[in-house]
């Protein structure tokens, strides 16, 4: 299997897709958005007291995505809805349900310290946030997939001699609270700095708060094309990130409702044609789709 390989080699090509999201328009229907029509009758095809019936037969759902990290989800000041890879997943499942993914009231902003919480409160039924599956998040909320795998990086002034987390070693690294990032950097022997979100630190790097930041390249190569010419991307990836879908431990069977949904995307080529739509203009191949992690008994 080929994981996603999104490197500093990339970062030029990644700048007008990136530039286009600053801007404000990602989340067009012109710019970026895909149309995913939502399934007919869809309720039928769940059984009674089931989540996704549940879902299906109010018409209403909601789901957190980010709103900050181009290519992935991201929301500008003027965009109607969110756009990126994130987002394109979110609505595939959205529309299996029979609701309509293209209403803004849909998606809720979610930062990488909420995405618990907002699960277990029932604030949002799924989150697709560029979110690592891990173990310690399993005991607290189901995630499914993945259906991304990417690697971590280091974000630093185009000016800098930093070449990798190795240079890094004692030195303030700033990445999201509560995210695996922080932890990577941590073990990488880097200072980890919270902040609420990644743009957040892109922004101490370039006011000189911080010399670093690190998480998913993917993200990074979004946040270097909003400051174009100040930031560039570096380092080999350190870790490896499987990104999935969250959901309620109250409601198990959503597991394999969201796996089923994503390997037909798999099979149909509407994965494809999302990745291609979102992180493609960065660059990178598109890669084989994920193996999905088997769903618990």
């Amino acid at each position: 299997m080929r994981s996603i390989r999104i490197t500093a080699a990339a970062a030029a090509v990644v700048l007008l897709a990136g530039g286009l999201a600053a801007c404000g328009d990602a989340g067009n229907d012109d710019s970026g958005g895909r149309e995913v029509e939502a399934e007919e009758n869809a309720a039928e095809q769940f059984d009674e007291g089931t989540r996704m019936r549940e879902l299906a037969d109010s018409g209403t759902i909601k789901v957190g995505v980010k709103f900050d990290q181009p290519g992935l989800g991201f929301k500008g000041a003027n965009d109607d809805l969110p756009s990126g890879f994130d987002v394109e997943i979110a609505k595939l499942l959205v529309a299996d349900l029979g609701i309509d993914p293209n209403q803004s009231d849909i998606y809720v902003e979610t930062i990488s310290d909420n995405r618990e919480p907002f699960l277990e409160n029932d604030r949002v039924d799924l989150v697709l946030a560029t979110y690592s599956i891990t173990d310690e998040r399993r005991q607290l909320v189901g995630q499914a997939g993945p259906y991304m795998i990417t690697g971590q990086q280091v974000l630093v002034p185009t000016d800098s001699d930093v070449e990798s987390i190795e240079d890094l070693k004692g030195e303030e690294v700033c990445s999201a609270e509560g995210s695996t990032s922080l932890e990577n950097v941590n073990a990488a022997g880097a200072v980890g700095v919270p902040a609420d979100t990644y743009s957040v630190c892109a922004e101490q790097v370039v006011d000189g708060s911080v010399p670093a930041m690190s998480t998913d390249g993917s993200i990074l190569l979004g946040l270097a094309a909003q400051y174009e010419g100040e930031l560039k991307v570096v380092g080999d990836e350190f870790s490896e990130e499987r990104i999935g879908v969250g959901y309620s431990k109250d409601h198990p069977e959503m597991c394999q409702w969201i796996n089923d949904v994503l390997t037909e995307s798999f099979e149909d080529g509407s994965w494809a044609e999302a990745f291609e739509l979102t992180l493609g203009p960065s660059g990178a191949e598109t890669p084989e789709p994920p193996v999905l992690d088997e769903c618990a008994a």
